[in-house]
């Protein structure tokens, strides 16, 4: 064996030898020449009711033997828990795999592991889902097992206290990382501690979670009238639905779609630091932002361009300034968090601790940078309109992908030729377009500034910026002195 890999490594070795100097050279002065231009092949999908309201998309892929399924429910925690009771959900989607009428958990775990698949379930913060990922032939049962965990769970009660007991530790762990603490006082600053989207577990609402009220998130949240089941891959449309209905004959029909009404964030105010000591740390998390538009904005596309220019690529100014030029941070981004409601702006990063403020500085910097301060060149626009348009093909590339690029027009209320389109209007975006969704969604005079980090250390420097005043508070957003 010794001999017969020395031969093939010589004979290797000879090949590459004796190849042309040319090919074996790389002249790193020249840039590659790039690639085809991805091509834009937007699928093709059937949709139909079943017999209980769900509505159902299919869209055949028959080059591999595999299927992607998934029951999406429109709204979320949002809509569907209450501030007492927040974390619910989890637990409910979690106990889904604990058992039914007729498999325990660890039988569930046995059926779907000798189908080399597994169904995954959660509920986030607009929409939930029941999904799983299966080969053409594996595909009738597991589907008749996510049916049987969807309609006929038992929630066992011992195990809520095994996963209480799990979730305790959890949110224990987080709560001391500034991650978790600045993601929590962030969204409290903007949107007041008891908006909707500034709810989040605490110790108080994981124990007060019963077995009642998981029975009772199930009844009402799982409901086909405001169910969207994807099916994608190596099927047949009609086939599927006498699937379908078949396998959800136990699922009664009923539920509304929510109707995503929120109150309103709390009032602008004038530009702050809000300052939540973390002794000790030897990076403080920095989040800059304030609530944005929803994501049926006509803006959608420029505020798309904007933000790749500003954040959201790892050549972006944010990014080549504070990351690759001044060496403050691993990595730094903005982005809109699009919904229904009024989701955040949000521009940050972890950052060096002794360099807080001077990551501020370049932060503030580039925010007004892209206001007008520093001219957008035409070689910004286009990398970004280059990079959004040929990116749309990757998203149509796995099962899944198509799944959720499908239901993400019903979820958002997109025409259905949304995507033959983008290329269109993403082209259409021009510099001062850029420049006025800056200014009208990025507003400095009242962005909130929210850095996690050792104060003892970093209140002095960022106070000296003489960027905003700065307001104490605790690890729950509340005013400290």
């Amino acid at each position: 064996m010794r001999r017969m890999t020395t031969f093939v490594l010589a004979a290797t070795l000879a090949a590459f030898s004796a190849a042309p100097l040319a090919q074996q050279q790389l002249d790193r002065k020249k840039v590659p020449a790039p690639g085809p231009t991805p091509v834009l092949r937007v699928p093709t999908w059937t949709t139909s009711k079943l017999a209980n309201g769900a509505q159902l998309i299919v869209s055949e892929r028959k080059g591999l033997p595999l299927v992607s399924m998934s029951i999406t429910f429109v709204g979320g925690t949002r809509q569907f828990e209450t501030p007492g009771k927040v974390g619910v959900a989890a637990f409910t989607t979690a106990m889904l795999r604990e058992g039914t009428k007729t498999r325990d958990g660890e039988a569930l775990a046995l059926a779907l592991q000798l189908l080399g698949t597994n169904v995954g379930a959660g509920v986030g913060a607009e929409s939930g889902s029941v999904s799983f990922q299966s080969t053409t032939d594996k595909f009738a049962p597991t589907l008749e097992i996510m049916a049987d965990m969807l309609v006929n769970p038992t929630f066992p009660a011992a195990a809520l206290d095994r996963l209480r007991a799990q979730r305790l530790v959890q949110l224990a762990q987080a709560n001391a990382q500034p991650g978790t603490i600045a993601s929590r006082v962030y969204s409290r600053v903007l949107y007041g501690a008891e908006h909707p989207f500034a709810l989040t577990p605490t110790e108080t609402t994981v124990k007060a979670v019963t077995r009642e009220d998981v029975v009772a998130f199930h009844n009402e949240y799982f409901k086909p009238g405001r169910a969207i089941i994807t099916v994608v891959g190596d099927v047949n449309a009609a086939s599927v639905k006498g699937m379908l209905d078949k396998a959800l004959a136990g699922w009664t029909a009923g539920g509304e779609k929510p109707a995503f009404k929120y109150p309103a964030p709390s009032a602008a105010r004038a530009t702050a630091i809000y300052l939540v000591d973390k002794p000790g740390a030897a990076q403080s998390v920095v989040s800059i932002g304030l609530p944005g538009p929803p994501r049926n904005t006509p803006d959608f596309m420029a505020l798309e361009v904007m933000n790749f220019i500003l954040g959201g690529h790892f050549q972006s100014r944010l990014n080549a300034n504070i990351r690759e030029e001044k060496g403050y941070s691993y990595g730094v981004n903005s982005g809109f968090s699009f919904g229904k409601g009024p989701g955040p702006f949000t521009a940050g990063g972890d950052v060096v601790s002794d360099k807080t403020d001077a990551a501020l500085v370049e932060f503030m910097k580039e925010l007004r940078g892209i206001h007008g301060g520093r001219a957008i060149s035409d070689e910004e626009m286009t990398t970004a309109r280059d990079s959004l348009i040929q990116g749309l093909p990757d998203r149509f590339s796995t099962l899944g992908g198509i799944g959720q690029s499908i239901l993400s027009l019903y979820l958002n209320d997109l025409p259905m030729d949304y995507y033959q389109n983008y290329p269109k209007g993403i082209s259409a975006v021009t510099k001062d377009d850029v420049l006025r969704v800056a200014k009208k969604y990025v507003d400095l005079d009242h962005i909130n500034i929210v850095i996690v980090g050792d104060r003892k250390s970093i209140e002095g420097p960022l106070k000296a910026t003489g960027i905003a005043p700065i307001v104490i508070l605790d690890a729950e957003g509340m005013p400290q002195k």
